[in-house]
């Protein structure tokens, strides 16, 4: 074979290498999660959610075995018309039933009956929330720092560290004033024992050596 027939059969063979080497024969991984806040409503039977500030309802599905469904018809016993939740998961298409869509949920963050809601101004500036009640407390972790909210005290503002741990526990620390502050979350279902709100997230306080528990939950500067 000539040096010129000899080229032209390795320049031929050139796109098929390359092709070889694009292609890793792995699938694409799903989109990732959306993550939203809104207002749930009961109609026919479905969970219609409406965005904040939008108009567009959509029919909420649970992914994980209808978790969702369930504490949302607990919580809106007794009367109550609508919830407040706070969700991660797939915009999908038509589902019918008036709806704009379905909305596939895959992590609850926070589900409520009272409180602020999509009024609720702080939230895109917090890291995390926390609260707990007798004594009530809560610890907001955002843009201001760590701040620590009790009733006849005025709101306390400090530094803090923060540390994840192996098991995905994690810490808050601070120590400012004479105060030694401890504040840690683990990834658990927590039920507020006083409103019924339900957080992904339970929360440990320990301020002066004294321990008290409750409920967290990301806010909109952490999934």
């Amino acid at each position: 074979m000539s040096i010129t027939r000899s080229l032209f059969a390795t320049l031929a063979l050139l796109p098929l290498v390359t092709a070889c080497q694009v292609y890793s024969g792995k699938p694409e991984g799903p989109p990732p999660a959306t993550r939203l806040q809104g207002e749930v409503q009961v109609q026919n039977g479905a969970l219609l959610f409406t965005p904040c500030q939008e108009q567009r309802r959509f029919i909420l599905i649970d992914d994980g075995g209808g978790a969702i469904e369930r504490e949302a018809i607990s919580l809106l016993a007794g009367g109550h018309t609508n919830l407040f939740a706070d969700v991660a998961g797939q915009l999908g298409g038509s589902q019918g039933q008036g709806s704009d869509g379905r909305f596939e949920v895959s992590r609850l963050y926070h589900l409520q009956r009272e409180g602020q809601g999509c009024q609720d101004l702080n939230f895109k500036r917090m890291t995390l929330r926390a609260s707990g009640n007798e004594p009530f407390w809560q610890v907001e972790v955002g843009s201001k720092g760590l701040v620590l909210n009790r009733p006849d005290h005025e709101p306390l503002a400090l530094p803090y560290l923060e540390e994840q741990l192996p098991d995905e526990r994690i810490s808050f620390s601070s120590e400012a004033n004479g105060q030694r502050l401890e504040l840690w979350v683990a990834p658990q279902r927590c039920v507020d024992d006083m409103s019924g709100a339900i957080s992904h997230l339970t929360a440990e306080l320990r301020l002066d050596g004294k321990v008290m528990r409750g409920c967290a939950q990301f806010g909109g500067m952490r999934n």
